[in-house]
């Protein structure tokens, strides 16, 4: 097994402010994201090098001096575009954060070249990571939120999304509500009317990943939030619908780099905890 390079971390948390779900910071020198979706907003600025991404099959980069918005349930990649990888700082805002009309414009412009935005989502991390500093993250919060929407409306109407998109949203909703106990695909077919083959294709064409690939990264989803608060492995698979511990393993750091036993998790309330990766394969 090849050894992974030095300096790749991951510092995770959930922040007791309404609104964040999760806040992540990692160093990666050599993962790459494989192509996922998420169910919340992704707020992202860098710190160093730069990050490569394809968002609804568009390819974009994220650099140090702009901020990246990534919408729910679209999806994307990462991977570094520099030798030494890169350093980023993320927060995943609920989805109710920001209004599902912004979600197109989001699609079209992910990049966001606003250096006083920029700044306020640095001092945002800066009083997600001090314990009683709750009320100053949520004020911070809002103003960014405010902004964001600002620089969103600002931009061109969305297109308008072709009708074959019901039928994928109607799976999509299907798999979201039988996530942990699954559905097979003939049963997903007789429930939504449609041929299994037609069912694949006509989600895979709007949501850009198959309906499998779909239900796996949820799965993953829901497990880091478990883990997050407190889960041991083995419980958070089994919850969620993994096989066992090692089949949510060996999804999870395809996923995220680092494997669900080496995840971040409480206890808190101190500064938040880092983990150093050494070993094994690698967003």
């Amino acid at each position: 097994m090849a050894t992974r390079p030095a300096g790749s971390h991951v510092s995770a948390w959930r922040p007791a402010v309404a609104g964040v779900a999760e806040v992540f910071h990692a160093h990666f020198v050599d993962h790459a994201y494989p192509r996922h979706i998420h169910d919340v907003w992704t707020l992202l600025i860098v710190d160093d090098g730069a990050v490569r991404f394809d968002l609804d099959r568009h390819r974009h980069g994220a650099l140090r001096t702009s901020v990246t918005l990534l919408p729910p349930y679209v999806p994307h990649d990462g991977r570094s575009a520099t030798a030494d990888g890169f350093r980023k700082r993320v927060l995943y805002l609920e989805t109710s954060a920001l209004g599902a009309e912004l979600v197109g414009r989001a699609v079209d412009e992910p990049a966001v070249a606003d250096p006083h935005l920029r700044d306020r989502i640095h001092h945002l991390h800066q009083a997600l990571a001090a314990p009683g500093d709750e009320f100053e993250a949520e004020s911070r919060l809002a103003l960014i939120l405010d902004r964001l929407r600002q620089q969103l409306h600002q931009r061109a109407q969305a297109s308008v999304q072709p009708t074959v998109r019901g039928l994928a949203v109607r799976l999509r909703e299907l798999l979201d509500a039988r996530t942990i106990e699954g559905v097979t695909l003939g049963e997903a077919a007789e429930l939504l009317h449609a041929h299994p083959t037609h069912l694949v294709r006509t989600f895979t064409h709007v949501h850009g990943v198959p309906p499998h690939a779909y239900l796996t990264g949820r799965r993953v989803e829901l497990a880091r939030r478990l883990l997050l608060a407190g889960q041991r492995p083995a419980e958070a698979a089994a919850a969620v619908g993994f096989f066992d511990q090692a089949h949510l393993t060996r999804h999870f750091q395809r996923y995220l780099g680092v494997s669900p036993a080496r995840y971040p998790a409480p206890p808190r309330p101190t500064a938040p905890t880092s983990i150093t990766r050494t070993g094994g394969r690698g967003r």
